[in-house]
């Protein structure tokens, strides 16, 4: 009972332990993949904005350099500088026309002093002028081969300084918002663009886009592309000076969560790998347990076993000797001579009780000697009949033979082999509830000869016939006495037919009986 329990601590604790090990490795998995997902989200967000940011200067430079090749520089006014600059777009499309002109004007005015002899003071007086006309309903002219494209004239009136390129800052946005958008942008930029960010922050993987107007697909994305809620990633595009956009630029990533485990795919590998080699660790640590409660407790049963099957030759042979020593009896032959011949069988019983155990270490060890020679399966049948016929009769029973294979030729020890259809008629006569019902069949396949030991004794369930042929091995029904025997019979029949290259196996039922089959190569 101590030893039971011990067992079942110590498989409590190895289990307790092997959760524990498990939990770890899925939660640092879990983290780990986590945090590679934060990571690339990030990395993906600060690509995106890069984006946004680069193609909006890309504009903005476009803008300036197309203006900035049409300055000359004027004449320099002494009283005041005049910077003019006027932008006109005549818009065929939505027939207007667009005119911006900004100036910056620059007063000087000196003012002497009392304070200072021969000297005076320089006051600057600086201020903006701007100016936006918007005509629509223009009455255009039109070719004989249809409408003229929009004409963009630039006029330049005085010094443009460099100073003054934040000034078209906000002209500029109330400018390109007139524009749509696939005008301001093309796929092949945002296609260039986005791969060289997301490559540079290490992100490799296929990527889908699309430029959306307030909820509204725009032509500018790439194939069929949807976004989806929690799986797009967004970043406002063409933002003004005060941060609004009418534009939003959304990517996706159909094969996100594989390149997130590819990315850890060495580490989640050896921890999957460390995990199952715990796993291995364990089942082997737990089945060798199993294992040797399971032996230690079949060595009890087959010790208790032999001390009965031995205390009763020995209190029997105590028996006859003790009465051959009376008296009355020493001088009666043939009493002596019954003792006597009782003495030699219950000999003859142990003696074949030790052979049977070091039969079966010879054979573990390879150490038992096998002759193979030419035999007629029929004749070992015969002979092994002889041997248990008067037990069977003695008890009622019958063995019926239907020998009806053709060939019968083997190669086999005749000694050994016998003794294997011995032991399988002495397992279906210790299994068998009253007379036993024997039936030998022998049959023939293209290239074997098929033995069957049919009998109708209390037979086996599932679990027990595939522990049948296991060394020690006995199937009870109460107490464990109950029939005799030390569970080696069948696993010698197992290993003796293994040698001869041949196939064992059982069919049973809980109640009507089993069959023993064997199958063996013909010569």
């Amino acid at each position: 009972m101590m030893r039971k329990r011990i067992f079942v601590l110590i498989v409590i604790l190895m289990s307790v332990a092997l959760i524990g090990i498990i939990s770890v490795q899925v939660f640092w998995i879990k983290n780990t993949v986590q945090i590679t997902e934060e990571q690339f989200s990030a990395n993906v967000k600060f690509a995106l904005a890069k984006v946004s940011d680069d193609i909006k200067q890309r504009e903005f430079n476009d803008f300036y350099f197309k203006i900035e090749e049409l300055y000359t520089e004027g004449d320099k006014l002494k009283v005041s500088d005049v910077s003019k600059f006027i932008f006109e777009k005549i818009d065929t499309a939505n027939n207007e026309k667009f005119t911006y002109s900004q100036s910056i004007i620059e007063s000087n005015y000196k003012v002497p002093t009392e304070f200072f002899e021969n000297d005076s003071l320089n006051f600057k007086e600086i201020y903006s002028k701007e100016e936006i006309v918007i005509v629509k309903d223009q009455v255009l002219d039109k070719t004989a081969g249809g409408i003229e494209p929009p004409e963009e004239r630039y006029v330049k009136v005085g010094r443009f300084k460099a100073a003054e390129k934040s000034y078209l800052e906000g002209q500029f946005d109330i400018y390109t918002s007139r524009l749509p958008v696939h005008r301001r942008v093309s796929n092949r930029e945002i296609t260039f663009r986005l791969a060289n960010e997301l490559n540079s922050k290490g992100i490799s993987t296929d990527f889908k886009y699309g430029i959306y107007s307030n909820g509204l697909a725009t032509q500018v994305k790439s194939g069929y592309f949807r976004k989806e809620v929690g799986k797009s990633y967004m970043v406002p595009m063409f933002a003004d000076a005060e941060g609004n956009s009418n534009y939003q630029l959304y990517v996706t990533f159909p094969q996100k969560k594989n390149y997130i485990l590819a990315s850890i795919f060495k580490i989640l590998l050896l921890s999957v790998f460390f995990i199952l080699i715990i796993i291995l660790a364990f089942a082997s640590a737990l089945y060798q347990l199993i294992k040797q409660k399971q032996v230690s407790e079949i060595k009890t049963d087959f010790i208790n076993n032999m001390t009965h099957e031995f205390k009763t030759p020995i209190a029997t042979i105590n028996l006859a000797l003790d009465a051959i020593k009376n008296p009355k009896v020493i001088g009666d032959q043939e009493k002596v001579m019954r003792y006597v011949k009782m003495i030699r069988e219950e000999n003859k019983r142990m003696n074949a009780q030790v052979e049977n155990v070091l039969r079966i270490s010879k054979l573990e060890k390879n150490q038992l000697d096998v002759n193979k020679e030419k035999v007629d399966v029929h004749d070992l049948i015969n002979v092994a009949v002889k041997h248990v016929d008067l037990l069977v009769n003695d008890k009622g029973g019958y063995i019926k033979l239907k020998l009806n294979a053709e060939a019968t030729e083997i190669l086999a020890d005749h000694f050994h082999f016998t003794n294997v259809i011995v032991n399988m008629l002495d397992n279906a006569i210790k299994y068998s509830e009253g007379a036993p019902k024997i039936d030998i069949t022998t049959e023939n396949t293209a290239k074997h000869i098929i033995i069957k030991v049919k009998d109708q004794g209390i037979g086996m369930v599932k679990s027990v016939q595939k522990n049948v042929f296991k060394k020690f091995y006995r199937e009870e029904t109460g107490n464990i006495h109950n029939v005799k025997g030390h569970g080696l019979g069948l696993a010698y029949v197992k290993k003796i037919v293994e040698i001869h290259q041949g196939e064992v196996e059982v069919e049973s039922e809980k109640g009507i009986g089993s069959t023993f089959t064997i199958k063996l190569p013909l010569i």
